[in-house]
């Protein structure tokens, strides 16, 4: 299993540093991340949630947002809703309202559960507006992303044996035919 484990920390470790190098994010930017642990082993989202993969693939995330000088906000599980564990710098920073909720293995997911253990100050919050997110084993991150979602094309397509997925959000395009939009 070390084995797995290890070329899972390496793909995601692989798949940030595309995603970071097409996401045109900037410092202190949030990035939601979707992680099912479960989708990771091979089995079905929710059924077998593994606090060994999140405490491996935990500080990865970490250490590749913190060197970009990101925020890194963890999704859980649909048994608290979806709610968000983020650090309270973030929470305050951006004024998102807190909630009382601890996620765990089974009511947040091993990677909430996971962060939220490990973070300086964790809170959890209801909703976020991030502005790019990484799904690992179909999550669903959308509802916390600003709108427009645009998708981000990575080299990898799998973390394990979860699907991957990432986008970065932009501004509306507004104004119709006539309308002039900036380079980027």
């Amino acid at each position: 299993m070390e084995k797995d484990l290890n070329k899972i920390a390496s793909d995601l470790k692989t798949a940030i540093n595309d995603f970071l190098a097409e996401a045109n994010l900037n410092k202190d930017d949030i990035v939601i991340i979707g992680c099912s642990t479960s989708e990771i082993k091979g089995d079905a989202i929710g059924t077998a949630s593994s606090t060994e993969i999140a405490e491996r693939l935990y500080p990865v995330i970490k250490e590749e947002l913190d060197q970009a000088g990101l925020f890194a906000a963890f999704q859980g599980c649909e048994h608290i809703n979806r709610a968000v564990t983020i650090e309270q710098e973030c929470q305050e920073r951006y004024g998102f309202e807190e909630v009382t909720v601890v996620p765990h293995k089974s009511a947040g997911g091993a990677m909430a559960g996971t962060a939220y253990k490990n973070m300086d100050n964790p809170v959890v919050v209801e909703e976020i507006t991030a502005d790019a997110g990484i799904d690992i084993g179909d999550t669903f991150i959308g509802m916390h992303l600003k709108r427009v979602a645009v998708p981000v094309r990575m080299s990898l397509d799998q973390i394990g044996a979860a699907h991957l997925t990432a986008a970065r959000t932009r501004p509306k395009l507004i104004g119709g035919r006539r309308a002039h939009y900036p380079e980027k």
